[in-house]
């Protein structure tokens, strides 16, 4: 289980004094898929980014299976490698890699051996459907199979969370769907929990639940998004 206290972040915008997120208090069960919903400047993607140890600079606490997220550099750089993963809009793939290379990226800076990273990036390829491209480059590949490519790099080391920004936004409505399915199978197979924030309803109606966030603050308990 992930569970926060009292999150709060400000920013310093000139002479303007900016909170983000006010005393943010919540916990997700393990294995599940949540999304962060709300309107812009809500603090989604702030939340996300703190949760996601991509923002230290906060207040408050987080745990995850009851161990307290670090506040160390080094330490948070530990656990994003071995138990996070990221899925993001625009993909974020090194466009000089093939699939095959970006998805094993990850097993690289974890340690795994050639044959390994081979194997393992393979198999998460041929999971998300695209057995058949992975010595395709990003720029051969269309969005919807860069997306899924993505998701296969996040999940091919099985971290314990993957962060994902609006992981559907630039997808046309069948693809989208397409990558929300593979997204819910492939975390209940590895036991991963997702945290989703999006504007998308038809991700949010897949997740298990919603935490909805409003002016920094969760304007309400979650509740389930089908609801």
């Amino acid at each position: 289980m992930i569970s926060f206290k009292g999150i709060e972040k400000t920013y310093q915008l000139g002479l303007q004094r900016v909170e983000a997120l006010k005393q943010v208090d919540g916990f997700i069960i393990k294995g599940s898929m949540v999304a962060l919903c709300g309107p812009s400047g809500s603090g989604k993607s702030t939340l996300l980014n703190i949760l996601g140890l991509l923002d230290m600079d906060y207040q408050g606490e987080i745990k995850m299976d009851g161990e307290f997220y670090p506040k160390d550099p080094i330490e948070a750089a530990k656990l994003r490698r071995h138990q996070l993963g990221f899925v993001f809009q625009r993909f974020n793939l090194v466009p000089v890699m093939t699939a095959l290379e970006n998805v094993a990226y990850p097993l690289v800076l974890n340690g795994y051996s050639s044959k390994e990273q081979r194997i393992l990036a393979t198999e998460m390829l041929e999971k998300v459907g695209l057995g058949d491209v992975i010595h395709h480059r990003p720029d051969n590949l269309s969005g919807g199979q860069q997306q899924r490519v993505a998701i296969a790099r996040a999940l091919v080391h099985k971290p314990s969370l993957v962060i994902a920004d609006e992981p559907t936004a630039s997808l046309d409505s069948q693809t989208a769907e397409t990558v929300i399915d593979i997204m819910k199978a492939l975390g209940k197979e590895i036991g991963t929990t997702f945290i989703v924030a999006t504007h998308d309803y038809r991700m949010a109606q897949h997740c298990d639940t919603c935490i909805n966030l409003l002016d920094g603050t969760i304007s309400k308990e979650a509740v389930s998004c089908a609801s």
